[in-house]
């Protein structure tokens, strides 16, 4: 292990405060863009939509606030990997301010069967693991849904889930889990728990070294406690799942030694338009409540 990869471990799995997702991708950037206050006249293809959304993310991880002190790790989009940020490329720059580099890896999501939504076939994972470790990146996160309590599905996703994170794990890179109960769901307790064990199923046989899970915050307060415990599992992270950040924030501190790992909750009071005094202040203050709430 080298030395920069022993001190991003150490970071994550002690480090006070949460994991950034900046990952929105192809499908996902419109409307994150929306509702950064740009619509959708402001662009006419991919590339100029790309290139906005990345001034975007450049805009935040260059931001006074954007640092290890409470932003221990980041989840980027591909492009995001690929670009530059205050000069440098973007996963050096992160880590320069303490922030350990995620990657997110999977390529969308299959039409739903037998209640979840499986991650689409991979093919290229191994080579883009490559490309990840020589930019620097610390850790891969791939997600996939179950919208509803069927063992069926629920015992494939977490399949699927385990046999990409050994794929992943074999470039030396961290994979984060992100099997996200649809919190939406009227079966969500059920799907939970369900989760829970086939996760704990799978992670009992395990071998290698730890992986990280990201996970739906559960109805039940508490219910992953025996994950965040697990000595397979380095750390358990929680998505917003759709919840604003007041919320977010108040479920999230219902579940001890979970951290965050939101992306909609911690960008959604930002606007193109603010000034950069405004933008740095807003991101500051939605970085201090997500931060408090991990650590409580």
């Amino acid at each position: 292990m080298t030395t920069v990869h022993a001190a991003m471990l150490d970071q994550i799995k002690s480090g006070q405060g949460f994991i950034a997702a900046l990952d929105q991708s192809g499908g996902s950037t419109p409307k994150a863009l929306k509702g950064y206050g740009i619509e959708a006249d402001a662009f006419s293809n991919d590339e100029e939509m790309f290139a906005l959304i990345h001034d975007m993310r450049s805009r935040i991880v260059t931001a006074p606030c954007f640092n290890g002190d409470k932003v221990i790790g980041a989840i980027l989009f591909e492009r995001t990997m690929d670009g530059d940020a205050g000069g440098k490329p973007v996963p050096a720059l992160l880590w320069e301010r303490g922030v350990v580099p995620f990657l997110k890896v999977d390529k969308g999501l299959e039409d739903e069967i037998d209640g979840v939504q499986l991650m689409k076939a991979n093919p290229g994972l191994d080579d883009l693991c490559e490309r990840a470790v020589a930019k620097g990146v610390f850790g891969t996160k791939m997600r996939s849904v179950v919208n509803l309590a069927n063992p069926v599905g629920v015992n494939a996703i977490v399949e699927q889930q385990f046999a990409e994170a050994k794929r992943i794990a074999a470039h030396g890179l961290m994979p984060i889990i992100e099997p996200e109960v649809n919190i939406k769901s009227a079966e969500r307790d059920g799907a939970d728990r369900l989760l829970l064990q086939e996760i704990t199923t799978a992670l009992d046989s395990w071998e290698g070294a730890p992986v990280m899970l990201k996970l739906s915050l559960p109805a039940e307060a508490g219910l992953f406690q025996s994950l965040v415990d697990h000595p397979k599992v380095l750390r358990v992270v929680a998505l917003s799942g759709g919840f604003a950040r007041p919320e977010a924030c108040t479920e999230l501190a219902k579940n001890p030694g979970i951290i965050a790992s939101f992306s909609r909750a911690l960008l959604e009071d930002l606007r193109h338009q603010m000034s950069d005094e405004e933008f740095n202040a807003s991101l500051g203050g939605a970085i201090k409540e997500i931060h408090a709430a991990s650590v409580a």
